[in-house]
């Protein structure tokens, strides 16, 4: 250690918010995650607010209890893409555009609220209301 106080990135800090919206995403609270992970609920607050770094094995731990891949933490970021591409060539983090609305926090919990609906009514009626306010009906 080189006694330097810990600062986090703008790394750290989305990837903190990716562990928070994948928890939130499985109605887990920070006491639920801890218990299966092994640690203090402080500690996920931590994370989530990166008040301290995720390790490699704890990003590892975490994405098998929100039943995630690793990647999932880090979509979202400039130049982030899945391993590959439709020609089946590696992506290189430079390839990402960074507009793409499947990269962000929100995008993913509109999409979790929506299939949280009760039923096909409720869901057609939300559709309906988005194609409205976009001028699309």
């Amino acid at each position: 250690m080189s006694g330097r106080p810990f600062k986090p990135s703008s790394i750290d800090a989305h990837i903190g918010q990716r562990v928070q919206l994948r928890r939130s995403m499985m109605g887990l609270s920070q006491k639920d995650l801890a218990k299966i992970c092994g640690v203090t609920f402080q500690q996920i607050q931590k994370y989530e607010t990166a008040g301290n770094r995720i390790s490699a094995s704890r990003l590892f731990e975490l994405s098998t209890a929100l039943e995630t891949p690793v990647t999932f933490f880090f979509a979202g970021l400039p130049g982030y893409l899945p391993p590959e591409n439709r020609s089946g060539r590696p992506l290189r983090v430079s390839d990402q555009h960074p507009d793409d609305p499947l990269g962000k926090n929100e995008s993913l919990q509109l999409i979790n609220l929506y299939w949280k609906l009760p039923n096909d009514d409720q869901r057609k009626m939300v559709m309906k209301m988005l194609r409205t306010l976009n001028g699309a009906e």
